[in-house]
């Protein structure tokens, strides 16, 4: 069965301009191939502020979109999140649909590219690592970063040079991580448990 890796698109707000990034990173992903890609994008998701009562490492979910958001982040292998500087870190909207699930996260590897002015998101990326972190997602080391200030001069997104090249890098690396931790998972599930 082949990887599944989901690009998260980590912006819901209005006017964004990480749909177009999003919509040329998946047309990149697809052409560099080992994985099947597919997008996520939380403005197509009624998550809401977070209504669950229980902690979620128990999984007993009390709403039918958390159990659809969980079947859906569980169905990965790994992701790739696209994410924005918003105030040095990542928007609110993302560590939200973070916080909703766990052990849907957990034993995952995941790619980072983060967009916005003069560091181009790099703060945002960093601070989401620590999240991820404790999520139990793998995060590679390659992190393809996008300024919006010459990316977006005409008003349409345009790749830098060399974004193809990092992103193709950075693909490489989740990939080799999703597969091996797949096989983490998959021994997980295959221990027997003590009596």
């Amino acid at each position: 069965m082949p990887l599944r890796i989901a690009l998260i698109l980590g912006s819901t707000r209005p006017g964004r301009r990480g749909d177009q990034i999003a919509a040329w990173v998946l047309q990149a992903a697809r052409a560099h191939g080992g994985a099947d890609y597919e997008l996520i994008d939380l403005a197509d998701h009624d998550l809401g502020n977070l209504d669950e009562p229980g902690n979620p490492n128990f999984q007993q979910y009390q709403h039918d979109h958390t159990r659809a958001w969980g079947a859906l982040i569980d169905s990965f292998d790994g992701y790739v999140f696209l994410v924005p500087e918003y105030n040095h870190s990542y928007p609110g909207a993302l560590k939200n649909a973070l916080d909703y699930v766990y052990r849907e996260w957990n034993d995952k590897a995941a790619g980072i590219i983060s967009y916005g002015g003069w560091v181009a998101g790099a703060r945002a990326a960093e601070a989401l690592r620590l999240v991820l972190a404790e999520l139990q997602v793998a995060t590679v080391r390659a992190q393809p970063t996008i300024s919006t200030h010459p990316s977006f001069h005409t008003g349409t997104f345009l790749p830098q040079e060399g974004l193809d090249t990092a992103v193709d890098n950075m693909l490489d690396q989740v990939i080799a991580w999703s597969s091996a931790l797949r096989g983490v998972r998959q021994a997980k599930t295959q221990t027997p448990t003590a009596a």
